[in-house]
């Protein structure tokens, strides 16, 4: 990403509603998870400061490409954080029970079937793959751009790639549905060529209201038609 992404998601991830909504899903996604779990693309650190406290007895590992961005993990988080690469990481076979990689698939930089290829190979036999992933290719928009997004994916898509990656039990389905309009008009609408990134403070009556229409969604008792992201969570055979 370009650096001034990092720094604006290092000031906004542990209080937008966004990334709140996100870390919520990715930590009940954990649900049952005992052990070392490793966080693929960890960021500014974010998930894995909000581990610490909501699953702190797991052991967490962070892999991150920015030098910038893998040092201010490591201070935010206390977790061990390693610089390198999804597309070969420097992990032994089946180290990790767990492994989380939130919006990494879709960049520019990684190459999603050597990426999958690289997570299967740590995950321990019946690990657990969680994947979150930007939805819908016709979204893509400027703020893709300054994140180096180059793909979004259906459900439909992230089931196929999981599969043919050799993942079983593979479950995806899309969340952040009930915004999706209000998703479509910001981008597509309201958006210029240069807008600003997604990452921003918001006033506080806007946020809250943005995260309490993702709480209401996570009560929907069935999958959402569609949304603006999609959460898939797979097994290593």
């Amino acid at each position: 990403m370009e650096p001034a992404e990092y720094a604006l998601m290092d000031a906004a991830e542990a209080r937008m509603w966004w990334y709140r909504a996100l870390h919520t899903r990715l930590v009940a996604a954990l649900h049952g998870i005992h052990g070392t779990v490793l966080d693929a693309g960890c960021g500014t650190g974010g998930l894995l400061a909000v581990l610490r406290t909501r699953r702190p007895d797991l052991a967490m590992v962070g892999i991150e490409w920015s030098p910038q961005a893998a040092c201010r993990a490591a201070s935010k988080s206390g977790g061990a954080i390693v610089r390198g690469t999804v597309n070969a990481m420097p992990f032994g076979d089946a180290s990790f029970s767990a492994v989380i990689t939130a919006d990494v698939l879709c960049h520019g930089a990684v190459d999603p079937a050597a990426a999958l290829a690289e997570l299967k190979r740590v995950l321990r036999p019946g690990g657990r793959l969680i994947v979150n992933l930007p939805a819908y290719r016709w979204l893509l928009s400027a703020h893709d751009r300054r994140v180096h997004n180059v793909r979004r994916y259906t459900s439909g898509q992230t089931m196929r790639l999981l599969q043919h990656s050799g993942f079983a039990q593979i479950r995806a389905r899309y969340w952040n549905g009930l915004l999706l309009p209000l998703m479509i008009a910001h981008r597509k609408l309201l958006a210029g060529p240069d807008d600003a990134s997604d990452v921003a403070a918001f006033p506080p009556w806007l946020d809250a209201t943005l995260h309490g229409m993702t709480s209401i969604e996570r009560l929907i008792p069935f999958p959402l038609p569609a949304g603006g992201s999609v959460l898939a969570t797979a097994e290593r055979p």
